[in-house]
């Protein structure tokens, strides 16, 4: 599909470098080209929008149909500096800008919005063409080194290393989750040594250890626990209904992602984070002691609450994974444990087995543009700045809105710099 992107370039003086091939890259070429800019696009990679395409195999998630505020409340922490790029170029917006290149949407049942076939490749190969006809220029396999000095840009390349200037730089690298696909990270350093301050990054929308027993992790690694709900001990979030999957090692998938920066955050400042699960979220506290204490004849306590309650085989044994056997002969706190179950986690998944991170640039050394105060003419978008949501089309919407956002910074600071 991106077999003809390596085109050649006999110049060194592009007018506006964009590093990058995600979809905040993308956006800020499309942004930029679109007001007659001379446009180059670099990655590292054989193709652009590798990444994109992994997060579209199980379904092209591009954005959420909520409303405006319960959106922004996705970016907690980063509402402010996000709200006004977002406002610009919202679910509405991505959703016209998609159909605009022929691909149709609809809002499912969760109020997510896909393409109505969803698959992320005919939306990328749409993409690209549009780009090729603006006379975007795309530079495969060009791996971003740094600085030669303030307006050169080193890249290795398999045929050595080479430079180019540019009034105007776009860096969209993505953070450092899924290295395999681009974002390693790389960059963190090479930002640092320039001055520019970069939080850590860290795993975000991602999995947990637990320790389970071999029982359980040869029994049930794999399995979805399927209608219930969570929260994060202390945390003071309430319960939040959905899913999520034993893994071999712990736990990972939606509800979890939802809760993962706080449990991130706790594991980080405590060494340890407490999953509390309802394992009945629909039934109240009063129902479940009853039930439990309804006479079971001579039935076994795990049939007499299968019945009663319809606990399958994957809640029973979470319950043994985390009460004493002492605690299910005392219906009263057997039923508190059914309706709050804690699941003590012991440590974040590596970051390069996470969705995508938090950390990166921050946003106090950027002007409201994305633009390093520092370093004029050098720009930001995309998962490399400091801010981190759930999946559910959050990401993808405000790193598509940031690369509209310093693009348009681009062309603002270009025009006042003639």
């Amino acid at each position: 599909m991106q077999k003809h992107l390596n085109n050649s370039q006999n110049d060194n003086a592009d007018e506006v470098v964009v590093i990058g091939g995600g979809p905040a890259g993308l956006m800020a070429a499309e942004t930029l080209a679109s007001q007659g800019l001379a446009v180059s696009l670099y990655d590292a990679m054989p193709s652009v929008g590798r990444k994109f395409l992994m997060a579209g195999k199980g379904g092209m998630n591009l954005t959420h149909s909520e409303d405006s505020v319960s959106f922004m409340t996705r970016y907690a922490g980063r509402e402010v500096v996000l709200s006004p790029m977002i406002s610009q170029f919202n679910a509405s917006a991505l959703r016209n800008w998609a159909a605009g290149l022929g691909i149709e949407t609809y809002v499912g049942s969760s109020g997510r919005v896909f393409p109505v076939d969803m698959k992320a490749a005919p939306l990328l190969r749409a993409w690209l063409h549009r780009l090729r006809t603006q006379g975007v220029r795309f530079h495969m396999r060009h791996r971003w080194l740094g600085w030669r000095d303030a307006q050169t840009l080193v890249f290795a390349t398999p045929e050595g290393e080479v430079q180019r200037s540019a009034r105007a730089t776009v860096l969209a690298l993505g953070g450092g989750s899924w290295a395999r696909l681009g974002s390693d990270g790389a960059w963190v350093e090479t930002l640092r040594q320039r001055g520019i301050a970069v939080a850590d990054l860290l795993a975000a929308n991602c999995g947990f250890d637990v320790g389970w027993t071999t029982f359980f992790q040869e029994r049930f690694a794999g399995h979805p626990l399927l209608t219930v709900a969570a929260r994060v001990k202390d945390s003071g979030l309430p319960m939040r209904k959905g899913q999520f999957v034993m893994t071999a090692s712990g736990v990972e998938g939606s509800l979890v992602y939802a809760l993962s920066a706080a449990l991130r955050d706790q594991l980080h400042a405590n060494g340890q984070a407490v999953l509390e699960l309802d394992l009945l979220p629909d039934t109240p506290l009063q129902k479940v002691i009853s039930d439990i204490q309804h006479p079971r004849g001579s039935r076994s306590l795990s049939s007499h609450l299968k019945s009663r309650l319809r606990l399958d085989a994957l809640k029973m044994s979470l319950l043994h994974e985390c009460l004493q056997k002492c605690d299910f002969e005392q219906p009263q706190l057997l039923a508190q444990a059914i309706k709050c179950l804690p699941l003590k986690l012991t440590a974040v998944r590596p970051i390069d087995e996470a969705i995508s991170s938090a950390g990166g640039v921050c946003f106090e050394g950027l002007s409201a543009s994305l633009m390093a105060q520092q370093h004029p003419g050098l720009f930001f978008a995309g998962e490399m700045l400091d801010w981190e949501a759930p999946t559910g089309g959050y990401l993808l919407t405000a790193c598509m809105a940031s690369g509209k956002q310093a693009a348009q910074g681009v062309i603002d600071w270009l025009a006042s710099n003639k």
